[in-house]
């Protein structure tokens, strides 16, 4: 947020900073800018501000002091501005250009009440420790501001140094602008490099966010092709069951009738051309690659072949354990191959990411619904890095909510994990066998 407010107040940008109007805009910019809290460890997210704050109180009291005992001033005042030299660092974690011109006309007042008490050697319109109470204020400003304004900063800082040097200076005073310009250049160059990491760092966590985003969607979109390259041969292959059938049919009967003749044809015609329009629409997602599980020479996965998945994995090293409820039955193909890839994937991420581990798989028929369930415990040993993008619940998820149905994932309390998914046995704006016999 504070970096979008900086863009919006820096105005158009030229040689990588805000325009010359633009300076002196935010130089009298007096509204809220909070100092960011620290990222990490979050525990101490609050730990610059606590500095702050004792940095104004330790330079509060160490003015107060100096100006007691080396100047000898003993005027009220003092301690009234003594507490602005400190109020105006604690300001400056809120309102840091304000802050900056407080302490500025703090410290004007201090040389002015100091003016006549400067003896032989002694610096002027500085303390010795004043230039150093007033660095804070120039670091907490260049924290927060782009660095032409930072710079203009440091140059009027030292300038009314040079200023009051030329004009005012005490007969035996000691020039101290020199060291207001290496401590003042410095609080703004540690300023302008802390400020410049903090952006970067924003700027690489909202870059790692998009591309993390951008990884899900291009997976999502790779786990959406591969579904539709497998409902394209589940389509295909009825389709063409129909048109077999379609023309077989007239030879299973005796003297058929030329109406007869003519609708069959008809059907076998209109399951060739939908056949011809699938295959044009979607045939442009089919692999290239001959053991491509997608390839039309290899059949779509079903429940029955289950055992022999969990045989593979069994060879990996991962010990598994099946339990089946209710009667099983012949699913659609689209259940049947769901079910079957839901289970595939979370075996796979159960070899991937908890070795060692005991997995259950449970599979359940009830009268309307497949419940899907695999479990494993918490690992033995560490997982091995996992070159995967890291996205397979989305595939799972993606084909649960294809049919209508529902997919959950979460940690269980042993340390393990748990993917269950429910699949409605007869999909949304699908025709059931049983429907059919009913009526």
């Amino acid at each position: 947020m504070n970096e979008q407010r900086e863009s919006r107040a820096e105005g158009p940008v030229r040689d990588g900073g805000p325009a010359p109007q633009g300076v002196v805009r935010q130089l009298f910019a007096f509204g809220r800018d909070p100092l960011p809290p620290m990222k990490r460890p979050r525990w101490l997210k609050r730990l610059p501000h606590a500095l702050v704050v004792y940095v104004a109180v330790l330079f509060g009291f160490l003015t107060f002091t100096q100006i007691q005992d080396n100047y000898h001033v003993h005027d009220p005042s003092v301690i009234v501005l003594c507490l602005f030299t400190g109020f105006s660092i604690v300001a400056a974690m809120f309102r840091p250009v304000a802050a900056w011109w407080l302490g500025l006309v703090t410290s004007g007042f201090i040389a002015a009440m100091i003016h006549g008490h400067v003896g032989q050697g002694q610096t002027w319109p500085w303390t010795p420790l004043g230039v150093f109470a007033f660095a804070p204020l120039v670091l907490l400003v260049a924290l927060r501001v782009p660095p032409k304004v930072t710079g203009a900063v440091v140059g009027i800082s030292v300038a009314c140094t040079g200023a009051a040097e030329t004009l005012f200076k005490p007969e035996h005073g000691q020039s101290s602008a020199v060291g207001a310009l290496l401590v003042f250049g410095f609080a703004g160059v540690l300023g302008y490099a802390l400020r410049a990491t903090r952006l970067a760092r924003g700027q690489l966590v909202a870059q790692e966010s998009l591309t993390e985003e951008e990884r899900a969607r291009r997976t999502l979109l790779e786990e959406r092709s591969r579904i539709a390259r497998e409902l394209h041969d589940v389509v295909a292959h009825h389709m063409s069951v129909i048109s077999i059938q379609a023309q077989v049919a007239p030879h299973l009967v005796e003297n058929p009738s030329p109406e007869l003749k003519e609708n069959l044809a008809g059907i076998r015609q209109n399951a060739l051309e939908a056949l011809t329009e699938l295959r044009r629409v979607l045939g442009v997602l089919r692999s290239e690659h001959a053991d491509d599980p997608a390839n039309p020479h290899h059949p779509q996965p079903t429940l029955a072949e289950l055992d022999g998945l969990v045989d593979n994995v069994r060879a990996a090293g991962l010990d598994v354990t099946t339990e089946s409820a209710g009667i099983r039955r012949p699913l659609t193909p689209g259940v049947e191959l769901t079910a079957y890839r839901i289970v595939q994937e979370a075996l796979s991420n159960c070899l991937r990411h908890a070795p060692g581990s005991r997995v259950e798989v449970g599979i359940a028929y009830g009268p309307r619904e497949l419940h899907l369930c695999v479990a494993n415990s918490a690992p033995t040993r560490p997982a091995p890095p996992s070159p995967g993008a890291g996205h397979g619940l989305l595939g799972m998820r993606e084909r649960a909510g294809m049919l209508g149905g529902e997919l959950a994932a979460g940690p269980r309390p042993d340390g393990g994990y748990e993917v269950s998914a429910v699949l409605p046995m007869d999909p949304p704006g699908g025709s059931s066998t049983e429907k059919k016999k009913d009526v």
